[in-house]
């Protein structure tokens, strides 16, 4: 398990997050993206080596760069006093890769944070570079691409609250008891399931090319089928029902998030915000959300 663990936890570094941050902002994160593989590399690194100070070291260096985004990620809607669903899930998604980083520190060292057995802390990583950032990210895109949209409005508003609520409902779930994290898994999976159904019906018929709907088809068809995964599993440790194994689900739900549906929704988006028609609906989208946001503060105003 440990391998294909690696091999994972390598994608979500060096091509995942920076693949998302270009779609967060191709313009004020391109130079982030860009430099992201290089800041990123130690961390890759450290996961091939035993655990010490060098490894260590390499993983406190990625953890650095993390800590910077989630820094970013904070400060940019409280300084924009931008609080709307696509901001909250693009926020989720930005800091996520800072508690990925916390855990490879701790596992890395061979300490026991907060109590939790090292091949926990090992899980998180892929945990919050998957499950944390992409989900929250392409829920975010979702809703931004839909906003205003008549019929899948509130749904798609409704999947970039859900998805950031059910990742951090997850993650208190670890400090609390098995039935928390089932909670988590259920409003986790309610939202991106949500994302496959939107992807599905509104985002995958608009897509300009063949290659772009297939990219998007595989990627809500596998989401439906790895969150099923991750819900029996945290069914199945809350009850004591039969449930997969850790190493059964790293094989299914970790590598069916990470290639089905991470890689293929980056790909994906990435090929909409080439096409020039998807960009003149997103443009028309950001000024009906503005244009909310500001009635919403004219109406709250004293």
């Amino acid at each position: 398990m440990t391998v294909l663990v690696n091999v994972i936890v390598t994608l979500g570094m060096l091509h995942v997050v920076p693949a998302g941050l270009r779609l967060v902002d191709p313009v004020r994160l391109l130079r982030t993206a860009r430099l992201w593989p290089l800041v990123a590399a130690p961390g890759a690194l450290c996961l091939w080596l035993p655990r010490g100070i060098a490894a260590t070291a390499l993983a406190a260096l990625y953890a650095a760069a993390c800590l910077a985004l989630a820094a970013r990620a904070v400060v940019r809607p409280l300084r924009a006093r931008s609080l709307t669903p696509p901001a909250i899930a693009v926020a989720t998604a930005l800091v996520s890769p800072s508690v990925a980083a916390t855990a490879l520190v701790a596992e890395r060292a061979g300490y026991r944070l907060f109590g939790f057995d090292l091949d926990i802390l090992a899980l998180t990583v892929p945990h919050f570079h998957f499950a944390g950032f992409t989900a929250a990210l392409i829920a975010g895109l979702v809703c931004r691409a839909l906003g205003g949209r008549a019929g899948t409005d509130r749904l798609a508003r409704w999947a970039a609250y859900s998805v950031p609520a059910g990742t951090l409902l997850v993650l208190l779930g670890y400090f609390v008891d098995d039935w928390a994290e089932l909670l988590g898994a259920v409003v986790l999976t309610g939202g991106m399931w949500a994302v496959a159904l939107l992807t599905w019906r509104e985002i995958r018929p608009s897509a300009g090319d063949r290659s772009t709907r297939i990219l998007l088809a595989i990627s809500a068809t596998v989401l439906v089928a790895t969150m099923a995964l991750a819900l029996w599993w945290a069914v199945g440790e809350a009850t004591g029902i039969p449930h997969p194994t850790l190493t059964w689900m790293a094989a299914t739900h970790g590598l069916g998030n990470a290639l089905g549906f991470a890689l293929c929704s980056l790909l994906a988006w990435r090929r909409l915000s080439a096409d020039p028609r998807a960009a003149a609906d997103r443009t028309t989208t950001e000024r009906v959300t503005t244009r909310r946001t500001a009635s919403d503060r004219l109406e709250t105003s004293p």
